[in-house]
């Protein structure tokens, strides 16, 4: 009886790492079919974000599906920045790491991308200003 009581919270947490395994792959599958035929796109913590068509669209996994977030028109686009995420309106210098925001400035209007990392924020920004300026 005591070998079963050791065992039984083993049980419970292969259970439960099962459990997010197959949500997680069920995420990124779900993201796949979201993106296809993107140019560009990503799926972090901070949700997913693609390139199609000239527009940029980013979104967040609830219930089980992508709910888009807003987009934007990538050939009105002026001015790009890098952007702390939780200090305001601080940019973000060359030497930080982790979670940040890609500001899209534009056509009389300014909208916040967020990311996971910033170094592959920084990859997006030199991507799409190619992409702007096509």
């Amino acid at each position: 009886m005591i070998h079963g009581l050791l065992w039984f919270p083993l049980l419970l947490i292969f259970v439960l790492l099962t459990a997010l395994g197959w949500l997680e792959r069920r995420r990124q599958s779900l993201f796949l079919n979201w993106a296809e035929g993107s140019e560009l796109s990503k799926l972090d913590g901070s949700g997913a974000a693609r390139l199609k068509e000239g527009t940029l669209s980013w979104s967040s996994f609830e219930a089980g599906s992508f709910k888009e977030q807003n987009s934007f028109e990538i050939t009105k686009l002026e001015l790009l920045e890098l952007m702390a995420l939780t200090s305001g309106e601080a940019p973000l210098t060359n030497e930080s790491q982790g979670r940040c925001r890609l500001r899209l400035i534009g056509n009389g209007k300014e909208m916040d991308v967020p990311f996971s990392d910033a170094e592959q924020a920084r990859q997006w920004m030199s991507q799409l200003m190619g992409k702007a300026r096509c």
